[in-house]
């Protein structure tokens, strides 16, 4: 898809990739661009950058985002492009972590791409033409040691995406997954963690790589092309890479949960 007078609207855009990709979408002339954030202050300081329109969304609420597409409708008559970017970091930490910590990652990072599915997909498939974009990290496909919500919930969202691109992408919907890992946002630690062991992007690298595959309808986003090659081995060795992720986890977390 090319962006050149489409309509598009971002999650999570107040900062971080979701503000990259405003700024980078209106850059490359879409016709309108919807900021969508829980913080619509900073919301419309990203719209006011990028000539766009901002939209308090809680993305874990999915009256938050019917409201989102329809005040989209109304300013600009349709939805070409959505970019499910909104995400939340958690707490360190595994099965222990409280029901309210899993509960909103949940909805946030599963929940959040089936409602704005259901929003926005109808419109595409009736035109014969829509981009739906799932930001899930890199966690989607290697997991990480930090969060066990984090990882298990950025698989969900692959899964997700990977569906909607099997049930639809032969009826017009291009869909693609972003999995990055490191990249210099407000949710980053110091350092990165054991996701910045590839260095920490910045939130316009991964924009412009996202430009690129949505130009050539590919499905990954892979700003760290390393991830490549770790999922390869994960797939060609289950049990080593466990392994070198135990490693890892020792490095990071220690013994201890």
């Amino acid at each position: 898809m090319d962006i050149q007078g489409k309509v598009v609207i971002i999650t999570g855009a107040a900062s971080g990739i979701g503000a990259a990709l405003a700024r980078r979408m209106a850059a490359e002339g879409a016709a309108g661009v919807v900021v969508a954030d829980i913080n619509l202050e900073r919301a419309q300081g990203v719209a006011r950058e990028c000539g766009g329109v901002a939209v308090r969304c809680d993305v874990g609420r999915e009256a938050d985002i019917q409201a989102l597409v329809a005040a989209c409708r109304e300013r600009f008559g349709r939805v070409d492009a959505y970019l499910s970017n909104a995400g939340i970091i958690g707490r360190m930490g595994g099965f222990e972590l409280e029901d309210a910590i899993w509960d909103q990652m949940w909805r946030v990072h599963g929940m959040a791409h089936v409602w704005a599915a259901r929003a926005v997909v109808p419109e595409m498939v009736a035109r014969g033409e829509g981009y739906f974009l799932v930001t899930a990290s890199a966690a989607g496909l290697l997991n990480i040691v930090e969060t066990a919500p984090y990882g298990v919930t950025k698989h969900a969202a692959l899964a997700f995406a990977e569906w909607l691109r099997i049930a639809y992408g032969r009826r017009g919907v291009r869909v693609s997954c972003l999995c990055p890992q490191a990249v210099q946002t407000d949710m980053i630690t110091a350092g990165g963690g054991s996701a910045g062991l590839n260095g920490v992007l910045a939130p316009e690298q991964v924009a412009a790589e996202v430009v690129s595959v949505m130009r050539d309808e590919r499905f990954l986003v892979l700003p760290h092309p390393e991830v490549a090659r770790y999922f390869l081995n994960k797939a060609q060795d289950y049990d080593r890479w466990l392994g070198g992720m135990q490693k890892l986890y020792a490095q990071h977390m220690g013994s201890a949960p």
